[in-house]
C-alpha cells in the first residue's frame, strides 16, 4: 500500500515538474521602466509559440526577447522603438496587431469586402425573389397570352 503512494507521489512530481520552471528575476531600475516592460511583453507574440506572448512563453527563444526587450528599455529605447527592433527581427508574426502595410491590407479590409459581398448577394437574391413573388410583368403576360393563343 505504501508503495503505491510513493509511486504516485513520484508520477505526480514527474509531470508536475515542467510547470515548476525557473522564475526570472529581473532588476528593473524604476517602475516606469518596469510597467513599461510587462506592458510590452504582454503585446509581443513568442515567435515559437503558437498564439502566445512572451510573457506567457516558457521557451527559451521568449526568455531571451524577455531580456532583450529590458535591455532596450534600460538603454532609453522608447516602446514604438522596441517593437520596431522586434518587427524588424521576426516580422508581422510577432505583433498581435499587424501593421497597416501593403502585404496586410487584405488582412484588414478582407473581411470587411467579404461582408459587402455577402450583403450585395444576399440583397440580389432578395430582389430576384420579389420579381417572382409579384408575378409576370405586363409585357410577359401580354407574350404568355400571344403563345397560349396560338
Amino acid at each position: 500500500m505504501r508503495g503505491r503512494w510513493v509511486l504516485a507521489g513520484c508520477l505526480f512530481w514527474v509531470l508536475s515538474a515542467p510547470s515548476l520552471g525557473a522564475i526570472e528575476a529581473q532588476a528593473f531600475p524604476d517602475e516606469t521602466i518596469k510597467a513599461r516592460y510587462y506592458d510590452l511583453i504582454a503585446t509581443l507574440r513568442c515567435p515559437q509559440c503558437l498564439n502566445t506572448n512572451l510573457a506567457g512563453s516558457d521557451a527559451m527563444i521568449a526568455q531571451n526577447l524577455r531580456a532583450t526587450v529590458l535591455r532596450l528599455l534600460v538603454e532609453g529605447k522608447s516602446d514604438a522603438e522596441v517593437e520596431q527592433f522586434m518587427f524588424e527581427r521576426y516580422g508581422d508574426f510577432i505583433l498581435y496587431e499587424p501593421r497597416w502595410t501593403a502585404k496586410t491590407w487584405l488582412l484588414w479590409l478582407g473581411p470587411l469586402g467579404l461582408a459587402l459581398v455577402g450583403l450585395s448577394v444576399w440583397w440580389s437574391m432578395g430582389a430576384s425573389s420579389r420579381k417572382t413573388r409579384h408575378g409576370l410583368s405586363e409585357s410577359d403576360r401580354a407574350n404568355l397570352k400571344q403563345l397560349m393563343d396560338r
